[in-house]
């Protein structure tokens, strides 16, 4: 069966964004890519704003979460789901600040049946890398990318990685695009 979900998984900065951009272009079916950021986004502002129930990213880049936010974010992903279900294909833009907790929140809601082929990839960077680019950027925390850079990956399980230190977005995305075809 051929795959209909593709989940990225990196630290804040590695490049995921950038890859699924590419990939988009590369990929021969349309896809739709939906990520945490605009998950984030989507929230009350109350809940980006210091509310314990919401998100919230500490001075050093440390991101907490309340029971709130991680039952709407269960609702979105078994939204996305749903959308893959009806026949849709979707990348998912993600970061599991919780490593293998976050893949396993996705499995859930996937269901036991796991009838969806999915395509799991870690976005790797190197802390010092990602680092540069978060100051680029200037719209994150000093310090987010550098502390995401290896946790997100503890205990995750992937079917392929692609490392964007020294790799440019659009040849990961055609590793990437090249394993979908393989499948």
């Amino acid at each position: 069966m051929a795959i209909q979900m593709i989940i990225l998984n990196g630290g804040s900065s590695s490049g995921k964004s950038r890859i699924v951009r590419c990939l988009q272009a590369e990929l021969p079916d349309p896809w739709l890519t939906f990520g945490c950021d605009s998950f984030v986004d989507s929230l009350p502002a109350r809940m980006r704003e210091a509310d314990d129930d919401g998100i919230v990213i500490a001075a050093d880049g440390g991101v907490s979460v309340g029971e709130d936010f991680l039952a709407l974010e269960a609702a979105w992903r078994e939204g996305i789901v749903a959308m893959v279900r009806a026949g849709a294909r979707v990348v998912i833009d993600d970061v599991f600040l919780g490593g293998a907790a976050s893949q396993q929140r996705w499995r859930k809601a996937l269901g036991e049946a796991a009838d969806l082929p999915v395509l799991w990839v870690g976005v790797r960077c190197d802390s010092a890398v990602a680092a540069d680019r978060e100051a680029a950027r200037g719209d994150r925390v000093p310090g987010m990318a550098a502390a995401q850079a290896d946790v997100v990956h503890e205990g995750v399980v992937y079917d392929l990685e692609v490392d964007t230190s020294h790799t440019e977005s659009v040849a990961c995305a055609r590793a990437i695009a090249a394993h979908v075809h393989r499948r």
